[in-house]
């Protein structure tokens, strides 16, 4: 922790992005988990209805990502952060407006808004990093982000259940919807550092010109097959969603009384837990450069795959907090480490479109994944989800035997080859 603590104290700057990062996730994952427990109220627990929501969530990033990721390249990207919070604040409001059964279409609606401005901040926040912190301090960083996120997931599903239990889904709104204020009053308070940048590999590393469309993105992407890999590592993970699955689980199978907003509580702070361990244990590993940083994430492929069918054999909400675990370990340790390569490896100039490609594979996955999700479920019926779980688990073989195909190709163009010896005489 005194790392953590040190850098923190070190980089006031950093700490502000972090700060505002803390609070609002918090509203953020308490206000997921209400809404989620809502949608399923409201349609008798469709597995279709709780996809569709989720879908609401990841499909807008997904269309607009191609073009925030332009515009995080061409404008002050700390206004634009600044922007999406301010804006957040009062779609998140107008939710409202938006808790009886026959207004949730406006529950799709406003979530897709709100991550529609959610596909600015995000990669944004990613590309920001670099200019607040020195290059020896981005694994720390992005490891301390990952475990943020991690803890404010766990911490911010019990406050949600909590809350809606007290206060009820009213309060919940309200509070997310402070935390983004919260947020862009501590970024306005961020001053840049671009000496960070000077003279590294990520300022100008092959002396591209510095053309800033989105085509010249993907010509970037398919200038650096080291890049893409990167890219693609969040889009692997997320075939298969556990989101949607988590929901059938608490409304079907593991139900309290009335109540599947416990149960959903439970199994959300389970995934946080396990999010937060996972780049905590292999850290210990990891010396920074991007070559350990690659085999590390074999690893996290593993845990995944062991996370889905150590779920689909679970028969207790324990077994199956525990399973989460495992599976969110190995999620945020290929979250976490391919968002440092991509840092460490990308000219600055094209940070904004290049995170905002691999949050379109994360998008573009997730949507796939929920929808897939939603229609398998009725298909089977929620009581025979298990079935699906274990589908999810054989599928996430494949990104994994992918990687490990993958990591010692990039390896080998990676590594100088010696000069070939000398005739005799020469």
């Amino acid at each position: 922790m005194s790392n953590y603590t040190r850098l923190l104290r070190n980089h006031p700057d950093f700490a502000r992005l972090w700060m505002a990062q803390v609070i609002s996730l918090l509203g953020d994952w308490f206000l997921t988990i209400v809404l989620s427990a809502q949608v399923a109220k409201f349609s008798n627990g469709s597995g279709l209805a709780v996809s569709l929501f989720l879908l609401a969530r990841f499909l807008p990033p997904l269309l607009a990502g191609p073009f925030t990721g332009v515009l995080i390249d061409r404008f002050d990207r700390k206004r634009l952060l600044i922007l999406s919070d301010v804006s957040r604040t009062v779609v998140v409001l107008l939710l409202l407006i938006a808790l009886r059964p026959e207004t949730l279409w406006l529950v799709y609606l406003l979530t897709m808004i709100q991550f529609l401005i959610s596909s600015i901040f995000d990669p944004g926040r990613n590309a920001i990093i670099p200019s607040l912190l020195p290059r020896d301090q981005l694994v720390i960083g992005n490891t301390l982000g990952s475990v943020t996120w991690s803890v404010m997931l766990a911490v911010g599903a019990i406050v949600g259940g909590v809350v809606a239990a007290l206060l009820g889904t009213q309060a919940a709104i309200i509070i997310d919807a402070v935390t983004f204020a919260i947020s862009a009053l501590l970024i306005l308070q961020i001053k840049m550092h671009p000496e960070y940048l000077a003279g590294s590999e990520m300022e100008n590393p092959t002396g591209e010109r510095s053309e800033q469309g989105f085509i010249d993105g993907l010509r970037y992407v398919r200038k650096h097959p080291a890049t893409l890999a990167a890219l693609l590592v969040k889009t692997g993970q997320s075939l298969g969603n556990v989101d949607a699955l988590m929901v059938i689980y608490a409304s079907e199978l593991f139900i309290m009384g009335s109540d599947s907003t416990t149960p959903l509580s439970i199994m959300y702070a389970a995934f946080g837990f396990g999010a937060v361990i996972g780049p905590l244990l292999l850290n210990r590993f990891n010396d920074g450069s991007i070559r350990v940083m690659r085999r590390l994430i074999i690893i996290g492929f593993v845990w995944i795959a062991l996370g889905w069918f150590a779920m689909g054999g679970a028969a207790t909400l324990v077994l199956v907090s525990a399973a989460l675990v495992l599976r969110a370990m190995g999620g945020s340790v290929n979250w976490t480490y391919s968002s440092i390569i991509i840092q460490k490896s990308v000219a600055d100039r094209f940070l904004g479109r290049m995170f905002s490609l691999d949050m379109v594979g994360f998008q573009l996955a997730s949507a796939i994944s929920i929808l897939a999700t939603g229609v398998l479920v009725d298909a089977v019926g929620a009581e025979n989800v298990r079935e699906v779980v274990g589908l999810m688990g054989a599928i996430s073989l494949i990104p994994l035997l992918i990687w490990v195909v993958v990591v010692p190709r990039l390896e080998r163009r990676e590594t100088p080859q010696e000069p070939a010896p000398s005739p005799a005489g020469d």
